[in-house]
């Protein structure tokens, strides 16, 4: 930004899932560390996970009517425009208020709201797609504006340009062998030995638990050493073990996983995009189950790092603990294979998406003072025709 300007006014729109909010705030962390003094708002609904996850981050939120849209005929679907109108309307107050000159949006319910409120506003758009199949908001979205981002090249999207996925500088900046030692100190782990890290996500994934939970005495007969983070939904228990047995942890939550990454030669887990993300921008290896839902896109959100030979992939269905022994084993018993998969897993990683993002939003910033300067306050920022609010015709949004 020009020396005594103003500092840039963002509202970003990411809500109700971990998955949408968290590359919002960590697109909002990395634009408070290139301009400090810059007004950050997020959006949010009273669903899901905004008023936990995004107050935690230290960014104003503003709450608005959520307006989720079905995937099915039906009378929810029928109330949607009615409500997709009130939640424009509140989300046009609030860009008043905090006098916003750019929308950023990640998805989720908050999005189209946002995305709708910012054009009749004539406001710029920028649009991120964390995921390999796009959401009924961001597709909408990118014909309103050309400042489209997205995970991966692979991702169709109009206007796109992949950039990756914005992370937390400790999970991005982490150097796995430095930490490794403190790590596994942390989790009651031995320094030496392979160590099988296992999660489901936030809430956890019964069939990975199960599964691993079932291998435990053959894991333990491999000398492979477990850190087994369960899930808030579905508890484990630590299988009994004696002295000389290698160690195997259960704990319901990491929250701070880099800990968990650094301790970790291997992972079994669900193939989210942020999790894709976080584990290829640190060179780990996995063996991905996606899942089984959702049209199969956690399965395309794994295909670029298993392309590139840093993961294995294995259905939820064919996932058990025969499974393990016979394919997963072998691998966690070959140093040279789990060294040679990780290589391959970090040419996947974007650890820079959070900083190319903010600079993106801070020209835009940039350009539409440029243009009001130039043209008068009641410009319009107007990059394409999309359809008004009221010609939205429903669909499904994530």
């Amino acid at each position: 930004m020009i020396p005594g300007e103003p500092p840039p006014r963002v509202v970003v729109a990411g809500g109700h899932s971990a998955g949408h909010i968290e590359p919002a705030m960590n697109f909002a962390d990395a634009l408070r560390r290139l301009e400090p003094a810059a007004e950050i708002t997020a959006l949010g609904t009273v669903r899901g996970l905004d008023t936990t996850l995004i107050p935690a981050r230290g960014h104003p939120l503003e709450l608005i009517p959520p307006a989720p849209l079905p995937r099915k005929l039906n009378r929810a679907l029928l109330q949607t425009p009615g409500r997709l109108r009130d939640s424009v309307r509140a989300t046009e107050a609030v860009l008043d208020r905090v006098r916003a000159e750019v929308v950023v949006g990640f998805g989720g319910y908050v999005a189209m709201p946002a995305y709708l409120a910012a054009h009749r506003k004539g406001l710029p758009i920028v649009v991120h797609e964390a995921n390999a199949r796009p959401g009924v908001a961001n597709r909408l979205a990118a014909r309103m504006t050309t400042h489209v981002f997205t995970a991966a090249p692979s991702v169709r999207l109009a206007h796109a340009t992949a950039i990756g996925i914005p992370l937390r500088p400790a999970i991005s900046g982490l150097d796995r062998s430095v930490l490794r030692d403190a790590a596994r100190r942390r989790f009651g782990l031995r320094p030496d030995g392979p160590v099988l890290m296992v999660t489901g996500g936030s809430q956890g994934a019964r069939s990975i638990n199960a599964a691993v939970s079932g291998a435990a005495a053959t894991l333990r007969a491999a000398g492979v050493q477990v850190l087994h983070i369960t899930g808030a939904q579905h508890a484990v228990e630590a299988p009994d073990r004696g002295p000389a047995d290698p160690p195997y942890v259960v704990m319901a939550y990491v929250d701070e996983m880099q800990y968990a990454y650094a301790a970790a030669d291997f992972v079994i887990c669900r193939s989210g995009a942020m999790t894709c993300a976080e584990l290829a921008a640190v060179g780990l290896p996995a063996a991905y189950v996606p899942l089984p839902l959702r049209g199969g896109e956690q399965r395309l959100n794994a295909e670029p790092v298993i392309a590139a030979g840093g993961a294995l992939l294995v259905d939820d269905a064919d996932l058990d603990a025969a499974w393990i022994e016979t394919t997963l084993i072998p691998v966690l018993d070959d140093p040279e294979r789990i060294a040679a998969m990780a290589a391959r897993a970090s040419v996947a990683g974007a650890p820079d998406a959070d900083v190319v993002l903010a600079r993106h939003v801070l020209t835009a910033v940039a350009e539409r003072r440029d243009r009001t300067r130039g043209y008068g306050a009641g410009s319009r920022h107007a990059e394409s025709s999309p359809p008004a609010a009221d010609a939205y015709d429903g669909g499904h949004q994530r």
